[in-house]
């Protein structure tokens, strides 16, 4: 991974902003006034119908945002498996992140509606209709929890893209993935100062519940690779991050995927799709969730790669860059 030029890929992202008028959550909640953050990369190409025909859509993971997109910045360039004369990339932050509509902006608190995936979806549904005047979807690119995005879109509605790529996801949220997340949200809850979701200052507690999360990310021979004292560094500067977080976006954000389990719908899903995992990966490991789910879906192809940053190790996709020119050469 090249850091430089991740950082210059991100710092050419223009960040922008739409508001939704209105939006009907499933549990019948209506907001009005919605903020949507997003990218764009690449152009758009239209059909006499002024309807955009070659957008794809990158949904992000748990802690990310629309410029999470940099992750895959190696494969984004003319003449590059996505290329960027080819595809019009939107990348969307999604409900419940900030800084789209959630629960720390929008004043609402621990009163922002529950959502599930399936909100997630229609949210980003609803802003590509309204702002681009997007029907039908080139394909689908989910990384992580954006994975679960992904594959939730393909079996409500399967008729709305040509292919979906699953990045290091999986069918269902469950096992040890529960139990951290259980155990985050517990953290949180039971902070002193979160007093039920009405707290008045930043909670400290957000930095032990990144704590949490830290042995997990990479591959195990990872952090057998790294001294003590820079596990300690590591860990005091996730303990210190607790000022960029809220509790209640973690808190709501928890729910929402708790719930997260498709299994017996993954037969709905028509497009062609692409499932690639890393054989390192503690969160996703493919023997419990892309292998399985590769065998579920029909019309899937199964690619799995090598990288010691384990789950992280999206960043290093160009691994398996021809197979991605392969799949989207002929989709």
């Amino acid at each position: 991974m090249n850091e430089e030029a991740m950082k210059r890929f991100e710092e050419n992202l223009k960040l922008e902003y739409y508001t939704l008028k209105e939006f009907d959550f499933i549990s019948g909640k209506t907001l009005k006034d919605l903020m949507v953050e997003y990218v764009t990369i690449g152009k758009p190409i239209k059909n006499e119908n002024d309807e955009i025909t070659n957008c794809i859509i990158f949904f992000h993971g748990l802690g990310g945002s629309c410029t999470s997109i940099r992750n895959l910045y190696e494969i984004i360039a003319n003449k590059k498996a996505l290329d960027t004369e080819k595809y019009f990339i939107v990348s969307i932050t999604t409900l419940g992140s900030p800084n789209s509509h959630c629960p720390s902006n929008s004043e609402l608190g621990i009163n922002f509606p529950s959502y599930t995936i399936e909100d997630m979806v229609n949210f980003q549904k609803k802003f590509l209709k309204d702002k681009f005047n997007v029907k039908h979807l080139k394909g689908l690119i989910g990384n992580s929890m954006g994975g679960f995005e992904a594959l939730s879109w393909g079996v409500l509605y399967p008729e709305d893209m040509d292919f979906i790529i699953s990045l290091v996801s999986s069918y269902k949220f469950a096992g040890h993935n529960y139990a951290i997340n259980k155990f985050i949200k517990t953290i949180v809850e039971n902070d002193p100062e979160y007093n039920d979701g009405t707290y008045k200052v930043p909670l400290k507690s957000i930095g032990l519940a990144n704590q949490v999360v830290y042995p997990f990310g990479f591959s195990l021979k990872h952090y057998q690779n790294l001294s003590n004292d820079e596990i300690d560094n590591d860990l005091n500067e996730l303990m210190l991050d607790f000022e960029m977080y809220d509790g209640n976006d973690v808190v709501l954000r928890s729910d929402a995927i708790t719930s997260y389990n498709i299994e017996d719908k993954l037969d709905k899903i028509i497009a062609k799709t692409l499932i690639i995992a890393i054989n390192q990966d503690q969160y996703f490991p493919p023997e419990l969730d892309a292998i399985p789910m590769s065998k579920m879906i029909k019309n899937s192809k199964l690619v799995l790669y090598d990288s010691d940053l384990g789950h992280l190790g999206v960043s290093e996709i160009s691994k398996i860059e021809k197979e991605l020119k392969e799949f989207l050469n002929n989709e």
